[in-house]
């Protein structure tokens, strides 16, 4: 399955919504299937952006999965990414230099964005 930066950011945004205490249990989000979902979860954790991830499997399939909530640097990126602006222009710059759309090269591109913003603002 392809990592879809769009729906990881997706799932940041849900979790940070609906997670309160205790494990979210199949998240559900529109257009996106469980497995997605799921896998999806799974590399959020291995990145270490959710605390926690769950999953179990009856005759070779997914039967249920959890998360759990964000953790510290799960939020910070989120925060950094949370304007849909900020992502268009992460995206952007992603595709018009042909970088890797990875976690680091997100997270270098959206902090470089965010030190621009606040030079400017401090310049007021």
């Amino acid at each position: 399955m392809k990592r879809d930066m769009d729906l990881c950011r997706k799932i940041l945004f849900k979790i940070e919504e609906k997670y309160i205490d205790t494990a979210l249990p199949n998240l559900e989000l529109e257009n996106y299937d469980k497995l997605q979902i799921a896998y999806h979860c799974k590399i959020l954790n291995e990145a270490g952006l959710i605390d926690y991830y769950n999953a179990q499997y009856a005759d070779d399939s997914l039967c249920f999965f959890s998360v759990g909530s964000l953790t510290w640097e799960g939020h910070d990126f989120l925060d950094k990414i949370r304007e849909d602006t900020t992502w268009n222009n992460v995206k952007k710059i992603i595709k018009d230099k042909a970088l890797p759309f990875t976690l680091e090269v997100a997270k270098k591109i959206a902090t470089d964005l965010l030190a621009v913003s606040m030079k400017a603002a401090l310049n007021l």
